[in-house]
């Protein structure tokens, strides 16, 4: 019985080529199209990140700590952590994986925040995705990334899409918390008023939720700092580049530099968006 079973195996691995390969026969224009669009925004996004000189860059970036924070100890902490950057010649792999970030961070926000509504106003649905997000959370990043190289080529959008599979169940799952925990009172007292269900949303479940989506943009942009190495692999720009360089020369000092950079960057973000949220 043992020797039938593993004699007898199912070629998952054969079905899954043979759909990669009637995407790429069938929908090729597709992707194409795709990646000109995702290629275009990334690129937008580097054009302004880098058009200031950085040292305008630093004085801007602190500024909108202060007015985030109010606090002179945060700061002087963002002053500090990013002259270090500059100091270490990191600066233009920190605005590449910024843009990456941003524009990881926005195709999430836009895909996630409707199917979290959605699954929140609709049960079968709910259930139906929650086994969905766990495959796309859980399964190896290099599994789907193979596809993905080869649907898009070398670059930042395989990285990008690679990135948006693994934190878009932030997102998702966060807006559907939220849509849920909205209490039954104010949703009733909104149809005792005459609202749609379209100004319920809009007026009642987004604004209560409002707190919960904004942890899910901050998980997003944590997710996305994470995914950096993932994504220098397949070509793609910024800190995850010289991670790789030092782990393929066992260089220490260089994979130290760049760790401790990667983690600036996400203290910083992380600051600054759990003050929007607070204040939300």
């Amino acid at each position: 019985m043992m020797e039938w079973i593993t004699d007898n195996q199912l070629p998952i691995g054969k079905w899954a080529k043979s759909a990669v390969d009637w995407l790429i026969d069938n929908g090729g224009f597709v992707f194409d199209w795709l990646a000109a669009q995702l290629s275009t925004m990334i690129n937008a996004l580097l054009w302004i990140l880098e058009f200031p000189n950085p040292l305008i860059f630093i004085a801007i970036v602190t500024a909108i700590a202060f007015w985030r924070k109010r606090d002179w100890g945060f700061t002087l902490f963002t002053l500090a952590a990013l002259l270090l950057i500059l100091n270490q010649g990191y600066w233009k792999e920190m605005i590449q994986t910024l843009a990456l970030v941003m524009a990881s961070a926005a195709v999430c926000m836009a895909v996630g925040v409707p199917i979290g509504i959605l699954a929140a106003h609709n049960p079968r649905f709910s259930s139906f995705l929650r086994p969905v997000l766990d495959l796309m959370q859980t399964i190896p990043t290099f599994v789907y990334l193979i596809p993905a190289l080869i649907l898009f080529g070398l670059g930042m959008v395989p990285g990008l899409i690679a990135t948006v599979i693994f934190a878009v169940p932030a997102p998702v799952r966060l807006t559907e918390l939220g849509v849920r925990s909205t209490p039954r009172s104010l949703v009733e007292a909104g149809q005792a008023f005459g609202a749609t269900k379209w100004q319920l949303l809009t007026k009642v479940e987004l604004p209560y939720a409002l707190p919960q989506i904004m942890a899910g943009l901050t998980q997003t942009i944590m997710l996305s700092l994470s995914m950096v190495v993932i994504a220098a692999l397949v070509g793609a720009p910024g800190l995850g580049v010289p991670v790789v360089r030092a782990l393929n020369t066992v260089n220490i000092a260089k994979g130290f530099e760049a760790g401790i950079v990667i983690v600036l960057v996400a203290i910083l973000l992380d600051r600054l968006l759990r003050h929007e949220r607070k204040e939300n």
